[in-house]
């Protein structure tokens, strides 16, 4: 039998002056996961926002994917009485 379940990443990218930041939110289990991700324009390089955005969500999205793994470690962990670190 075949169970297919959905979750949505929410992302936020909020822009001032030179630096970005992204925030990522995954709701799962009954409790919400959040991650932020910061970029940071160097002055003398041109002005190119969508740059700033990926690489802040891609930051984002790294730490958040992180703190999911620590959730599964921390599962794991306390079905199976040891501390575990469950490879992503």
């Amino acid at each position: 039998m075949t169970n297919v379940k959905g979750f949505t990443v929410n992302l936020e990218v909020i822009e001032e002056g030179h630096t970005t930041n992204a925030r990522a939110r995954l709701e799962i289990g009954g409790e919400e996961l959040v991650a932020t991700g910061k970029a940071q324009r160097n002055p003398d390089d041109p002005d190119r926002p969508m740059i700033g955005d990926e690489l802040a969500i891609a930051r984002a999205l790294l730490l958040l994917a992180r703190g999911l793994g620590q959730k599964v470690d921390e599962g794991v962990a306390a079905y199976e009485g040891h501390e575990v670190h469950v490879s992503i």
